[in-house]
């Protein structure tokens, strides 16, 4: 016999079959035929069914919870509901801390259960009483999410859509577009002068399909009760945490995902131009010369959005690059609160940004021209959150556990080549080893 979770699996792939049915037809613009209607409904049969065994088997394990509770534990009374007031602020926690707090009074011998804990619980994701599981209120795990992709400086550039319903994942439809020269413009497109009633030529573009599904990235905290008991502390503690350990992750797949199980990077992606070091010059440099070629390999419509990446090995670097203008010199890396008077430092006017993603000096990659708007993402819109009085329970300690299903790649699979030159451009460009 199949477990609540093997079941709940079950349903969600289900579904997920049912919303690929929907899916194609959309894509082909059309109804759906007569057989995939009676396949949905078949598909729909099955997950009332498996809803309806799961419905039973949890509600088994909650009279089977309430007969074994031991005398001592008690649930305190839920709130009065007034008749013609708003009474769901009444059923939420007003602070993350709070609510962390009573997931340790709930672990307790003898402890207290508050019902709003059961309340954060609905649909297919209902507490199983037995694991001692409670979900995270919503609003509290998504300003988690919220926070990440607002602060960071370049989670906040990328081109990122948040999928809805069943979906579990998206495919884009670009122009297929290698080449600027006359023909290839958009994949295929082509516009010419004509002499009067000459004959036309017709053309038509080229698409390639971006395929994005999502993967999953999970964290887990472990409470103990000392710090539990303090709740301000605690929810500073994991929000801080999370906020700052999921920013790290996904801008590490972002910079140099391998795109196996995980979003695919801009370093490991086809598109990604390298700029070859000068001739003759020193391991562990950068000088002007790679900073003006990195330049001039950015698609322009580029450069507005571009940012630069680095680590931070490369500043001494930078500090100290000038141009040689007859027996002196003039300073290329602006400062930040110097001569450039902005928040980050800048070369060619563009923010210097320094990651712990990007390689060490001298490595390839230390050094990044990019433009994130050309990076597309997918995610879930939102992280499921839960967490556990029982898994570490001999130790005093409380489990959390925050799931974030993501996916993206760069809108280009391979760099661009110019109307006119010879050296390929990209939104991406990055210095080789030296």
């Amino acid at each position: 016999m199949k477990t609540v979770t093997q079941y709940r699996d079950d349903i969600k792939a289900l579904m997920t079959k049912a919303g690929d049915i929907d899916t194609k037809a959309i894509e082909d613009n059309r109804d759906l035929t007569t057989a995939e209607i009676s396949l949905k409904n078949d598909i729909l049969d099955t997950v009332e069914e498996y809803e309806n065994i799961v419905k039973a088997m949890v509600r088994q394990e909650t009279v089977q919870s309430r007969l074994e509770k031991p005398a001592g534990r008690r649930t305190v009374e839920g709130p009065k509901i007034e008749v013609g007031v708003d009474n769901r602020s009444k059923d939420k926690f007003a602070t993350f801390g709070n609510q962390m707090a009573a997931v340790m009074k709930a672990g307790l011998p003898g402890g207290v259960v508050d019902p709003r804990l059961y309340n954060a619980a609905t649909g297919l994701n209902e507490t199983t009483p037995s694991d001692g599981g409670f979900l995270v209120q919503h609003d509290f795990s998504n300003a988690i999410l919220k926070n990440v992709w607002d602060s960071g400086m370049i989670l906040s550039r990328v081109n990122k859509v948040t999928l809805s319903g069943n979906k579990n994942g998206m495919k884009f439809n670009g122009l297929d577009e290698t080449s600027r020269v006359d023909g290839s413009r958009a994949g295929g497109i082509r516009a010419y002068w004509a002499a009067e009633a000459a004959q036309k030529t017709a053309s038509k573009p080229t698409f390639r399909q971006i395929d994005l599904g999502l993967n999953k990235l999970i964290g887990l905290c472990y409470a103990t009760d000392e710090l539990l008991d303090d709740a301000q502390a605690l929810a500073q503690t994991i929000q801080t945490g999370f906020n700052d350990e999921f920013d790290f992750k996904i801008t590490d797949s972002i910079i140099n995902g391998s795109g196996a199980g995980q979003p695919l990077g801009i370093v490991n992606s086809g598109c990604m131009v390298s700029v070859t070091k000068e001739t003759g010059q020193a391991a562990d440099t950068i000088v002007y010369e790679n900073i003006n070629k990195m330049w001039s390999r950015l698609m322009a419509r580029s450069r507005p959005n571009s940012i630069w990446v680095i680590n931070q090995d490369c500043e001494p670097q930078l500090n100290q690059m000038s141009i040689a203008v007859g027996t002196g010199g003039v300073p290329v890396y602006l400062p930040a609160g110097g001569i450039s008077a902005q928040p980050y430092s800048t070369l060619l006017g563009r923010p210097v940004v320094p990651i712990e993603q990007c390689a060490t000096l001298g490595d390839t990659g230390d050094i990044m021209l990019c433009d994130f708007s050309k990076y597309m993402a997918i995610d879930k819109g939102g992280i499921q959150s839960d967490m556990s009085i029982h898994v570490q329970f001999i130790y005093d300690e409380q489990v959390f556990r925050f799931v974030y299903r993501f996916d993206g790649q760069p809108q280009l699979g391979s760099p661009i080549t110019p109307y006119k030159g010879t050296n390929t451009l990209s939104h991406f460009v990055k210095l080789d080893a030296r």
